[in-house]
């Protein structure tokens, strides 16, 4: 089983950066800070990380149900 995991191909961190920009990614979490069981602060995030044609695409709808860049346009 090592030898079939040894011949993986193996991803660089651009390759990995460039697939997570091409689709698009989004992050999201909460933050709450609280004292003796008294939340003080709630902070809810929302990222979305990808590149500006694919955040354009998303934007106006051009992108069709499986993402394949289909429009009615």
């Amino acid at each position: 089983m090592r030898h079939a995991a040894a011949e993986a191909r193996d991803v660089t961190l651009l390759e990995l950066l460039d697939r997570a920009l091409d689709r698009g990614v989004v992050l999201a979490g909460d933050i709450t800070i609280s004292v003796a069981d008294v939340d003080l602060i709630f902070v809810g995030l929302k990222v979305l990380l990808a590149s500006v044609e694919r955040a354009e695409r998303l934007r106006w709808g051009l992108d069709g149900p499986a993402g394949n860049g289909a429009s009615d346009g």
